[in-house]
């Protein structure tokens, strides 16, 4: 596939190229992943897939922001904002490490690792679709809980850089080294609440 356009077209088949391609990045990786298997795993023809995609990279990247936006837009759904800011970074924080720990989120990170040196697109986009996409609502949540009284923040960003790494801690490194692959609801209650609990200790207000 060409590595030269950067016009991604939409149309009828979209999504079929779009879920062809994610079964194939994810079982060959970028490198291995090619046009012929694509197509034929979204059940196109080569020329359909080249009017949608003249570049693979686009189709990754395509991919990937899809997919990451999903996983940010069901996490969010599933989250009460209403709740006091204890609850609703519990909640966060448990949902944000399931997105950690899935395997999707795992293969798509080694793939950007892997070829970030030859594709530093690759890696960027990623970024922008997953850990700044979560960064940004975290920012947005925080100022609202500041707004309220809940918290006192100097710098927005860097507490939810903070929290990002706390909901990271032990089991993002066993899934990278390929030491587990999956964990327990308690070992990630674990994290979620050591993660809450130190935020909240630095950033919290005692209203008592």
């Amino acid at each position: 596939m060409p590595d030269g356009g950067k016009d991604v077209k939409k149309g009828r088949k979209f999504d079929q190229v779009l879920d062809g391609a994610r079964q194939v990045f994810l079982k060959d990786g970028f490198e291995g992943a090619s046009v012929d298997d694509i197509a034929r795993e979204a059940g196109v023809s080569k020329a359909t897939l080249y009017s949608y995609f003249p570049d693979k990279r686009l189709l990754f990247m395509e991919v990937a922001r899809t997919e990451c936006q999903l996983q940010a837009d069901r996490a969010v759904a599933a989250i009460d904002m209403a709740q006091p800011v204890a609850a609703v970074l519990r909640d966060a924080a448990e949902q944000m490490i399931d997105v950690i720990t899935s395997g999707f989120n795992q293969r798509i990170f080694r793939i950007c690792v892997a070829e970030s040196d030859r594709f530093p697109e690759l890696g960027r986009e990623f970024y922008e679709s997953g850990p700044n996409l979560i960064r940004q609502r975290l920012v947005s949540f925080l100022q609202k809980a500041q707004a309220r009284g809940e918290v006192q923040i100097d710098d927005l960003p860097l507490a939810a850089d903070q929290f990002h790494e706390l909901c990271k801690v032990d089991l993002f490194d066993r899934c990278l080294f390929n030491i587990d692959q999956s964990f327990s609801k308690a070992e990630k209650a674990r994290v979620a609440s050591g993660a809450v609990e130190m935020f909240m200790a630095r950033y919290g207000i005692d209203r008592n």
